[in-house]
């Protein structure tokens, strides 16, 4: 297949337009393949390509890629469930969804989610979501293959509401041209895909593309949640930090005796209590906290945390999360992960206040990157020589650009407004204990403060792990995930979380 976007250019006119190119709409490619799972075999098609987004002159501004699979035989058509699925960042291409946890092959890793040695491979996935629903991944403009036809349109889409329509005007476009507007549909958004996904829900509900279910993976729906920093007296970030930092210090065998030799959840649940109560009022005090108050704070703080009561103390009782990162097992030169606080790292200088790198980070990038670009050019056929951006720090930073100074973003409005409208919709929050880049009870303080009324309220459920922000690279955790996910899919939900309050 020919390339989109890159041989398909032609330069224009006019200095202001140098870098412009012409983009043209081409067919995509369709492969047939069979996947084993368990006992069953998957006959299902792949679809590879581009759709184009046009301006109002009918003018192609930009491409999104994608990637669909299809059941084939009597189990598949327009009857069968529909799911569409992307990553974050904001700058994330989906391959971490696909290849990790939801397509029908997977990246090989080591059983706890470590990078094996290379060459890296592909397997049939033994948890694919093809077992229960289509899929189909989303890159959004700037992200893997997808690109604007200049950087200025590229700016069009980096930013919140032109991500939402853009995203939006493609889910349009694969109903539309694909007979699957009265499929059951779902959305499964991961990270800074979760915002996409609230804010789409709410979005397409009024255009009658209406959704049975959204599933949001290592979820966060409002930025000043976690927002660590002094913001006069924004305190609710530390304290839905807390537990997720205790799960750390759990794991690391950093916490007092007593804590230590529970179990992590029951440890979590009192956490849990004492972060909304007790901690959160402390810091409502300020400056006029008392000095007796802030003593017991300080020593409780040291014991959930695994840091010293000086260390507390002297970050005035709020403990920032790359601060933490580093200070916990400083004594022994290692820091800990961001996604996945399970992994440690060593830095150059073990006297800094912030890690040099994530080493959560570093262990997954490597064999998805290498295995996808093999699997999409020798196994679907998808030729380009465009590269794959599995991470765009462009878009991300041209996003900070343009939401800077409009406060904190948020979509909770944004999935109340999608119940309001479709009482029946349910929602799947999965979340992963030892996460620091979404803690997973900061995701239950959004929920919980949505003003959802009950009847919508039953239809939010939670499902924890003893894993990371990609619960899914381990094995264990990706089991149950797919336990969870397919007991959603099919309308029987259950709740695994802790202390959960669904």
């Amino acid at each position: 297949m020919a390339d989109e976007t890159t041989p398909k250019t032609e330069n224009e006119k006019g200095k202001d337009d140098e870098k412009k190119v012409v983009l043209t709409e081409v067919a995509p490619v369709v492969t047939r393949h069979e996947v084993a799972v368990g006992e069953r075999t998957l006959a299902y098609t792949a679809t590879t390509g581009m759709m184009p987004l046009r301006d109002a002159k009918g003018e192609i501004e930009a491409q999104i890629f994608f990637m669909a699979y299809t059941l084939d035989g009597p189990e598949g058509g327009p009857d069968r469930p529909l799911t569409f699925a992307f990553n974050g960042g904001p700058g994330s291409a989906s391959i971490w969804l696909h290849m990790g946890a939801l397509g029908p092959k997977r990246v090989a890793l080591n059983d706890d989610g470590t990078m094996p040695p290379p060459p890296f491979r592909l397997v049939d996935n033994q948890e694919t979501w093809l077992a229960e629903t289509d899929l189909v991944f989303i890159d959004p403009v700037g992200t893997g293959f997808s690109r604007a036809a200049t950087d200025e349109l590229g700016e069009k889409f980096w930013n919140y509401q032109g991500d939402i329509e853009s995203v939006g005007e493609f889910i349009r476009l694969y109903l539309t041209r694909n007979g699957r507007w009265t499929s059951p549909l779902f959305l499964a958004g991961e990270s800074y895909g979760t915002i996409r996904a609230s804010g789409l829900a709410g979005h397409l509900v009024d255009k009658g593309i209406v959704f049975s279910g959204v599933l949001l993976v290592s979820a966060l729906l409002s930025y000043m949640t976690v927002a660590s920093g002094n913001y006069g007296g924004l305190d609710v970030p530390y304290s839905v930090f807390l537990p997720s930092f205790t799960a750390t210090a759990w794991y690391h065998k950093q916490l007092p005796d007593d804590l230590q030799s529970r179990d992590l959840r029951d440890v979590l649940a009192e956490v849990e209590e004492w972060a909304l109560s007790g901690y959160l009022a402390a810091l409502a005090k300020g400056d006029e906290l008392p000095d007796h108050e802030r003593r017991e704070v300080t020593a409780r703080l040291a014991r959930y945390t695994g840091l010293s009561e000086d260390y507390v103390d002297g970050s005035r009782l709020r403990i920032h999360i790359h601060r933490f990162s580093k200070e916990l097992l400083r004594s022994r030169r290692l820091t800990v992960g961001r996604l996945d606080s399970r992994f440690t790292g060593i830095d150059e200088l073990a006297v800094t206040e912030r890690s040099d790198f994530d080493p959560s980070m570093t262990s997954p990038t490597a064999p998805f990157t290498a295995t996808f670009n093999d699997y999409v050019r020798n196994t679907l056929g998808y030729e380009t020589d465009t590269e794959y951006e599995t991470l765009s720090f462009k878009v991300f930073e041209k996003w900070q650009d343009k939401e800077a100074g409009r406060g904190f973003l948020e979509t909770t409005g944004a999935l109340r407004k999608a119940f309001a409208r479709n009482p029946y919709m349910r929602v799947l929050v999965n979340y992963g204990y030892y996460d620091l880049a979404t803690p997973y009870f900061a995701i239950r303080y959004n929920i919980s403060h949505m003003g959802l009324e009950p009847d919508w309220r039953a239809n939010v459920h939670f499902a924890g792990y003893e894993s990371g922000h990609m619960m899914y690279l381990d094995r264990p955790s990706r089991e149950q995930f797919w336990d969870d996910v397919s007991a959603f899919l099919v309308g029987g939900n259950r709740d695994s979380g802790t202390g959960n309050r669904g």
